[in-house]
């Protein structure tokens, strides 16, 4: 069974990694790091410290009103891709351990189309 890194849980909620094939689970944000656990596979686990992740990007819909999916960048450049069930509290509680500097959100289309003409 994998150790969790965590000794103290702030929040649980159910998630989807998105890799090359959908995983289901569940994200852990607790007081040492971000972890997410497979349902069926408790064995493919993903867990980053606080320390290595280096930004977090969240896709914002109707004005912050719906978050889509949100993106972990760590410090090795390996990028993480989530989406789960109630995504404003879960990026609130992670503001807690993360500089707000580090949190941005996504390039809209228009965004990306009007840093392609300058």
């Amino acid at each position: 069974m994998i150790q969790s890194l965590n000794s103290k849980v702030d929040f649980v909620v159910d998630a989807t990694y998105y890799n090359t094939f959908h995983s289901y689970g569940k994200i852990m944000i607790g007081n040492e790091s971000f972890e997410f656990y497979n349902n069926f596979n408790p064995k493919k686990c993903i867990q980053i410290k606080w320390e290595n992740i280096d930004k977090i990007i969240a896709t914002v819909k109707f004005k912050g009103k719906w978050i889509p999916r949100f993106s972990i960048i760590t410090k090795d450049n390996n990028v993480y891709y989530f989406s789960c069930k109630q995504p404003l509290q879960l990026l609130k509680i992670m503001r807690n351990y993360i500089d707000s500097e580090k949190m941005t959100r996504s390039l809209t289309i228009f965004d990306s189309i009007k840093r392609k003409f300058k």
